[in-house]
């Protein structure tokens, strides 16, 4: 997690709690990393881009993503969004990974999977367009969906890894609409989708044939939990349940890693198995 001090934050004024706050750049962080019992804290200074997403990379390396971005005031290129650091906190590489993202993930060999919005689908990135994009460390797009989606993305909703494999969670805009469950194989670039048994989920994660989904309750501190199994080529709900957990969850809170889903609940956090 990133803890940024009060002082560099600013308050929305159509956003209510913590999620309407963010921090105003330039400014310095402290990320915190927990495995097992060992927490690890490293300073980060001078961040100048607002982060939407935090995620680790190989090596102890992490990236910052914000949601956002904007075309230079030339027109001819977009504004860096996305910072790798080192373990040290040091920058290492700048660029931009297109506008409006609610969902993004890295994989376990560094590779940066997004899933964007209405406006960053139809504001005319080039990446963006196309719904879902999968880009390295470098800033280059290196997967695109290439008509091979059973419909064309219009939001995305979430993101888990398993194992080597990646899932983006999104629905689209059509006539027949729906939500659906991409998986793709970054080795090899190959994408299959499922149709989801919950629509628009907040949060999913899978292994082998289960999975869990989650859908928060506006305002209250409670979510809808669906356990699904794949059986042929459909996901289908062995049980659903109200879920008490201690604080609200909003938006862009719960995230899939190799068969657990990590979910934000205020200021607690809950890992759920799948």
């Amino acid at each position: 997690m990133l803890l940024v001090h009060r002082r560099h934050l600013d308050r929305s004024r159509h956003v209510k709690g913590w999620i309407g706050r963010g921090p105003s750049v330039p400014f310095s962080a402290e990320l915190v990393t927990i495995t097992g019992q060992q927490e690890r804290r490293t300073v980060v200074k001078d961040i100048r881009v607002r982060p939407s997403h935090l995620a680790r990379l190989p090596d102890s390396r992490f990236l910052l993503v914000g949601g956002r971005t904007l075309r230079s005031e030339a027109g001819d290129a977009w504004q860096t969004n996305a910072v790798v650091f080192s373990p040290s906190g040091t920058p290492e590489a700048e660029f931009c990974v297109g506008d409006d993202i609610p969902a993004l993930v890295t994989d376990a060999r560094g590779g940066i999977w997004t899933a964007y919005g209405d406006e960053g689908i139809y504001g005319g990135h080039p990446e963006s367009a196309a719904g879902l994009a999968g880009w390295n460390l470098q800033g280059q797009a290196v997967w695109a969906p290439a008509g091979r989606l059973p419909d064309h993305p219009l939001e995305g909703c979430t993101a888990a890894t398993e194992s080597e494999r990646v899932w983006l969670v999104w629905y689209s805009g059509s006539g027949k609409g729906g939500t659906f469950l991409t998986r793709i194989t970054p080795e090899t670039g190959d994408v299959v989708s499922y149709p989801s048994p919950v629509s628009g989920p907040d949060g999913f994660a899978v292994r082998g044939h289960r999975a869990v989904l989650t859908r928060r309750h506006h305002n209250k501190r409670s979510v809808e939990l669906t356990r699904v199994e794949l059986r042929g080529t459909d996901w289908t709900v062995v049980s659903r349940r109200t879920l008490r957990v201690p604080g609200r969850v909003v938006m862009h809170c719960g995230q899939g890693r190799d068969g657990f889903l990590w979910l934000r609940a205020g200021d607690a956090w809950l890992r759920v198995e799948a």
